[in-house]
């Protein structure tokens, strides 16, 4: 099956310093994202539901752009991405992620990232 790019938006009244807080800190992650995770260097071991995955953060912009590659993942130009930045008309922050599935599940891969974003929104202040 091919892989192909999702990408999605969504839009936060936290500032881009609070979210960047929220996709960096262990403490933070762990109350939307993942069951669990441990930060050693660059590398993100996540936990969920007893499995663990790994992600090198490959750039990292404080406030701006976060950047992981699974580690298990075979395909050189895969990887997921959080970008967030503040809307010059609305004020409001916007989020942006970048990511990638299997043809056919994009709906489903959407789908878990609105729910967990979700999540975020209400641990953030929205």
């Amino acid at each position: 099956m091919s892989r192909v790019k999702i990408e999605m938006e969504f839009i936060f009244k936290a500032s881009p310093a609070i979210i960047y807080q929220f996709l960096t800190a262990p403490e933070n992650l762990v109350r939307w994202f993942c069951d669990g995770v441990d930060i050693n260097d660059d590398i993100y071991t996540f936990t969920w539901e007893g499995s663990d995955e790994e992600a090198i953060l490959i750039d990292d912009i404080e406030e701006e752009r976060l950047k992981f590659k699974w580690i298990e993942d075979e395909s050189a130009d895969e990887y997921f991405e959080f970008r967030m930045y503040k809307s010059d008309i609305t004020r409001q922050t916007i989020l942006e992620i970048t990511d990638f599935c299997e043809k056919g599940e994009e709906q489903e891969q959407m789908d878990l990232w609105a729910s967990q974003i979700s999540e975020l929104q209400i641990v953030c202040g929205g």
